[in-house]
This record gives structure tokens, sequence and C-alpha cells, in this order.
């Protein structure tokens, strides 16, 4: 057989993996064949979600377990040699591997991404496939790993408790990256990682590497919140043991080598201030900072004291939003990241959940509220005369009705959804927190009846609710299912199951806003949570605008009026209850342990509110803001694809199986389920296609099956052929094409009454004859 007969499994097979082997490649530990590196994109609409295709490599060659070294593409032999280079740079680069082959089997075209090669792209026979040490050799001169040791620390491998998790694409980038910087000498380095990518896992595995290698002996990881410490110490750092403490009640102990610690049990009051101390200068030789821009990037900060007192160790920096201001910088002190991650990669990627955004404005925030002359508050207090405005909602001045109306709406969307699903409120300080948690649970009398945690406030001043956090992270605990809150689940919070995010608190800062957003970033296939949405009354998601902002939403929806809070299916652009995005008015965040810094509040009761917007939009493929109806949305998607009709008649009619075709559109986000919700759930995937796309009158499954009966077409049939084609024809009629495609349908009712699968089969003259004739059928269906 030529080679322009064989598969690109079998050119695969028979020339590429029989080259590498013989290069001195081994295939169990060296090499992987079409490894999928990401999970595929989610893709929401309306209240349906699908994941979109995976990427996935063709062969990923490893110098160790731990370090990816070169990639290949391949093509069957109708490609030429190098018709796969541009799919395989594009892997590449997003995992950070050097060498980059394509081959058709004919030969190889190597292309060196190192910028050391005298030609960086060039054609090589099969047999001169590069050797393991060959490639590893050109790695090191082009990562700066000089010496025996550095190598030595590179090449150790990571954890591996022998349940097959390793780390994800990013991650191995992120802590390769690390080690060879420490390898290389680097004494500051920044890592930045979207919120619920697994930071805490990537610091684990760093430190394991340096640890296991001797290259560092004695390590310390700070943190900003008790939980975030003993999270880190119970779960991913677990595998370290003995060999690992926490240090708490100030009590030092210089036994150990891996140390955890909250920052201020190392700093304390100005008595105590001492306490980190106790260890000598060079007692660590590594420290890791979890959620850097909180602490040590302030030169003032008694995170960075600790950093200068041990200032000889090497101080890797962890964040998701590095902190960039006049006053403080994660970069100036750590200098620019090794690795990024953002927010967006881990959408386009699947890791991250998308989101939609329910936008909701109220009438006093937009148009504003004047005392009259001489009104005073329900404590007595004279109500300073001036206009009120958003700016100042919750913070100079409560409305009462304001509180009930926000209430309401959330009540109305969780009710319209899922009544359990986990909810966090972020409210401007603690006394709004408070009120928020009034005002839900009288809104939610039936759910607080059957558990009165259904609502709970968890701040930071009040044990009751900081108890039930950890309930409230739980993915199976059903209590509490509300957590109202100002900033004590900002940062640090793995609520993998949080469904609703809502925005009642005035959000400034980028950092903070992109911390807010992470809440609800985890995925958790388990519990059904694909994604979540965001219900903002603050106008905090302008911020999506911004240009330091890197993940849109899916969908932002503004109701009005007395408009369910849950976004419709299909909202056409511009449409009702739509409108542009504004650059609004970003007031500054309340701060301050009390939270309210002293400043007068004014509590009015009987003033009227009212919603006047709402609106949706979707996260598109290129991570831009949409706002559409799933029927443009599927227009644009489908013609992408197929210009015009004719060329979609063409790839429809020359599929071998109309099933795979089906499945092809669902992979470029068209959601077909959705689709036939919004035009007639008794269409064809065809017919969908043909009048939403190109604008064809459509036929329901029943007439199309109908015509083909009014036909001849059966005459050349024996009876029992005829009798089983005119089921098919009823199956698909009630079903769809993919049914009658697959030939286990005949083991199934109306079949199986008619004969067995053998039987029915035969009376078409066997297999290849039934086969033929379920393709003719399609034709007639389709003609």
């Amino acid at each position: 057989m030529g080679l322009n007969k064989l598969s690109e499994r079998d050119i695969c097979t028979k020339f590429i993996t029989p080259a590498i082997q013989q290069a001195g490649w081994d295939i169990h530990t060296q090499v992987r064949e079409e490894v999928s590196f990401t999970k595929g994109r989610i893709i929401v609409r309306g209240k349906l979600h699908a994941r979109g295709e995976q990427k996935r490599a063709d062969y990923i060659l490893y110098y160790k377990s731990n370090i990816p070294i070169a990639i290949i593409e391949a093509k069957d032999n109708s490609h030429s040699v190098g018709d796969g280079m541009q799919q395989a740079l594009n892997y590449a680069e997003t995992l950070e591997i050097p060498f980059v082959f394509s081959s058709n089997g004919d030969a190889f075209l190597l292309h060196d991404r190192t910028g050391n090669a005298l030609v960086t792209e060039q054609e090589i026979s099969l047999s001169d496939f590069p050797s393991p040490q060959d490639l590893w050799e050109r790695y090191c001169v082009w990562k700066g790993i000089a010496t025996t040791k550095a190598k030595t620390t590179v090449e150790m491998p990571y954890y591996d408790d022998g349940s097959g998790r390793s780390p994800r694409y990013y991650q191995a980038s992120a802590i390769n990256n690390t080690v060879e910087a420490v390898a290389r000498g680097q004494q500051r380095i920044l890592l930045v990682m979207a919120t619920g990518t697994g930071k805490t896992y990537t610091a684990f595995q760093i430190i394991w590497r340096l640890w296991k290698s001797g290259t560092k002996k004695r390590i310390l990881f700070l943190a900003d919140r008790n939980i975030l410490v003993d999270q880190t110490k119970n779960n991913d750092f677990k595998p370290f043991g003995a060999a690992m403490t926490k240090i708490s009640k100030r009590h030092i102990d210089k036994s150990y080598e891996i140390y955890l610690s909250l920052y201020q049990a190392v700093t304390g009051n100005e008595e105590d201030k001492n306490i980190y101390k106790q260890f000598s200068p060079d007692f660590f030789d590594l420290i890791v900072v979890d959620e850097c821009h909180r602490g040590s990037a302030s030169e003032d900060s008694a995170w960075r004291e600790v950093l200068e007192y041990f200032s000889n160790a090497t101080h890797v920096g962890l964040t998701a939003t590095p902190k960039e201001t006049k006053e403080v910088s994660s970069i100036t002190y750590f200098g620019d990241p090794v690795y990024s991650y953002t927010l967006k990669q881990g959408i386009e990627d699947g890791f991250l959940a998308p989101y939609k955004v329910v936008r909701i404005d109220l009438d006093r925030d937009l148009q504003g509220w004047r005392p009259t002359a001489g009104q005073v508050d329900k404590k007595g207090q004279a109500i300073e005369d001036r206009i009120y405005n958003q700016s100042d909602m919750d913070r100079t001045l409560v409305l009462e009705k304001r509180t009930e109306l926000v209430a309401k709406k959330i009540t109305e969307y969780l009710t319209a959804t899922d009544p359990y699903a986990k909810t966090i409120v972020f409210c401007d300080d603690i006394d709004h927190a408070e009120r928020m948690r009034q005002a839900l649970v009288n809104a939610n009398p039936v759910r607080v009846k059957e558990n009165r945690k259904y609502v709970m406030r968890i701040t930071g001043d009040e044990m009751e609710g900081k108890a039930e956090l950890d309930n409230f992270i739980n993915p199976e605990e059903r209590y509490p299912v509300i957590a109202t809150t100002s900033k004590l689940m900002t940062t640090g919070v793995d609520a993998q199951t949080c469904k609703l995010v809502v925005l009642d608190q005035h959000i400034k800062s980028m950092t903070e806003f992109k911390q807010i957003i992470g809440r609800g970033t985890r995925i958790n296939e388990d519990y059904g949570k694909y994604w979540f949405t965001i219900m903002d009354f603050k106008k905090a998601t302008e911020l999506f605008a911004d240009k330091d902002f890197d993940g849109e939403p899916v969908v932002i929806f503004e109701p009005k009026g007395d408009e369910p809070p849950v976004p419709p299916d299909d909202e056409g652009e511009n449409g009702p209850g739509e409108r542009a995005v504004q650059d609004g008015e970003k007031p500054d965040i309340t701060g301050g342990p009390d939270e309210s810094g002293g400043r007068v509040k004014y509590l009015v009761g009987n003033v009227e509110v009212r919603i006047v917007a709402q609106r949706v939009q979707y996260y598109g493929p290129e991570g831009k803001l949409i706002t559409e109806s799933i029927k443009d949305y599927t227009r644009s998607a489908v013609r992408k694809d197929f210009a015009t009709l004719d060329e979609f008649l063409r790839s429809w009619t020359s599929a071998e199986r109309k099933a795979a075709l089906i499945h092809e559109l669902e992979q470029h986000g068209v959601l077909l389920d959705a689709l036939s919700e919004e035009v007639g759930k008794d269409f064809d995937p065809f017919d969908l296609v043909c009048h939403v796309a190109f604008d064809q009158p459509p036929l329901t499954r029943k007439e199309r099956a109908e015509q083909v009966k009014k036909r001849n077409y059966f005459a050349k049939y024996g009876e029992q052929a005829r009798k089983v084609l005119v089921a098919l024809l009823d199956k698909y009629a009630d079903t769809g094409v993919e049914n009658i495609e697959d030939i286990k349908i005949l083991t199934l009712d109306p079949f199986k009454s008619m004969g067995s699968a053998p039987e029915l089969i035969s009376a078409f003259g066997g297999k290849p004859a039934y086969l033929q004739a379920i393709k003719e059928l399609e034709q007639q269906l389709y003609a």
C-alpha cells in the first residue's frame, strides 16, 4: 500500500514512532501520543452549556517526566512535510516547548524556537531525528542552566501520590519556570495565576522539587488569612508530613524544615514584634508569599519587614492580581512575572467557569434623591440637604426599600433557577451585610423555616457566621445557601459551587474586583457547576471595560421595571432592556476595621425604589463581550465555517454520518438544543441551520418523513426492508437523524418485533447494502 493511502494514525505508527525510538527516546517514559492539554471552553447560551474543542497534540516528548521538550504534529501523506507546522507552533507557544516538528511520514520539518540555531527551520530525514540528550543540551543553553547543580535542581520530578494527578500544562510551565529561575540564581520571582487555577498546588510542587533536590532546605510559606494557612497545611502541603509545622501561639520551634505562617503570627504587635527575629537572618533560604498583592508589595508593610530581614533567601510571590500603583508595586519588588496565566486564558482553555452578568440599575442610584427641608432620618438625625446618588448608597445614605428590593431580586433569581445555589452577596460594610441578611431572611420565609442557616452573615466581627464559612464552601453541605459579607470572603475562599455572586458594593480597585469575580470561577462538574452569574447593583461590572481586565462575561442582562432578573435565552441586540456600556462612576471602596470609617449614615425607610434598566451580554470565543440573540450567534458561528448555503449543503450531503457533522457544529459553539428551544423542537439540525444561518424556510422532521413516504422510493426494496425503512422514517420524525444512523436501533422497538437485527439486515442483502440504504434514505430526506 502506498504512503498516500495511509491514514494519519498509520503514518504515526509506521514511520514517526519508529523514527523517535531509533533516536533513543523511551516510548513508555518520554513519549506521549494524542495529548489533550485543555478541557475545551465552556460555551453558555441561555440555561444550557457545551464544551468546545480540546487542544490536542499528536506527540509531546519529555526529557524527564516534568520537562516537555519537543512537540510533533503529524499529517497524512497527502499533505506536505510542513503542513502541520503552524498548528504545532501554536501549541508549542502555549506549552512553552522549544523544539517543534511536523511530519507526513517522508521526513521531519524542525523549527527551533530557542533563537540559538543557525537555521530556524530545516527539513531532516526520519533517521536524523535528534536524541533526548541532544535536545536537552540545547534546552539548557536556551534556559541558561549551566552547572551540574542547576541541572540536578531542574531535573527533580514532581511529587506523585500514585493517583495519576499531575499538573495541568500551565501549572507545569509555572513550576518549571520558577524552578529554573531559582536554579539560575534569581532571588526575586513573581508568579501571576488567575483565581481558581491552583496557585497553592503549584506552590507545593515548586517547594517539593526545590526541597527534594536539596536546593532549598528551610522554607517559609506566608499567607494573610488563617483559613488559607489551614487549607494549605491540610490539603496540598500534606505530603510534607512531619517535616512541616504551622507557626502559632507565637511559638518558634527550629527543628522543622517547612514552616507555614500567618504573617501576623511572625510580626505581631509592638512588644512582640521581633518574633520572626528569633530565627537567624539566614535560617530560611526560600520564602513563598501567597496573595502577595495584599501586603508584601508595599514598602512599609509588615510582610516587607519579614522579607527584608530574610533578604538572603529567595522570595517567590504568588498572586492572581499583582498590585501596581504609585505607592504599591508587586513588580517593582519581585520583578516581571516568570509566568502569567490569566482569567481569559483559563476560561478559553475550559479550566475556569465563564459567567453571565445581570446588571440592574435602580432609579434612586441613577436619578438621585434629595431630602425635604428639615427632614430627619429614623434615628432623628437631620439629613444634610443635598442630592444623594449611587456613590452615597449604603455608605452615607441607607434606603431601607432599596435593600428590600435588592433582596427581592436575588430571591427572584434563585427561585427561578435554583433556590439552593450557593450565593455570596458583597456589601459595603458589616452594617450593610447585616441589613441585607435581615432583608433576605424576610424575602425567604419558607426557606428560613426549613433551616435558619439558609441566610448567614459571614463577616470578620461575628463568630457564629465565621464558623459557617467551612460549611458554605463545602459542596456536600446544603447550608448556608446565601452568605452576606463585606471584605472577609473577597480572597482565599475556595467556593467551588458558588453559582451567584451579588455585587452591592462600591468597587474601584481592579485588584479587589478580580478577587471578588474569582469567588465564582471554579468549576465543579460533580455538582453541575460549569458557569455562574454576577448580579450587579452598583455598576461594579463597568470595570469589565477597563483595559486591565482580561476576562469579560458571557452575558450582561439589565431587566426593566418588574422583569424577572433571570437572563432570557434570547435577548436581541439592542433589544428590550439593553443599552450600551457607559463609563460610570467608580467611587472609593469603604475601608478600615469597622468599615464605616466613622461616617455619618442616614437611615431612611419611606423612599420608594424602582428598577430602571437591565441587560445581558455573552462572553464570546475571542474573549469579547457580545450582546446578541442565540439566532444571531448561530448565524455568525455557522458562517465562519460555511460562507454560503451551497457550502453547507455540500458538506451535509457528503458527510458519511450526519451525526459527525452535527457534533462538529456543536464543538464550534452552535448550541442546537438551545436553538431548537427558540425556533422549534420539531425541526432537524439541518433545518435549524439552514433557516437561522441562511434564511431558508424550515420543514419539520415529520414533514420531511411524509414527503419521502409519498415518493415511489421504496418500490425497489422487498416487503421486510420496506417495513424497516418506514419504521426508520417514523423514528427520524420522533427523534432525529442521529438515531437512525446507529445500527443498534434495530435492537429496539418496533424493530425487534419484526425480527432480530441480523435478520433485518439480511433483508437488505447484508450490512453494506443496509448502510447504503440508510445513506439513500438520508439523501431522500434532504433532497
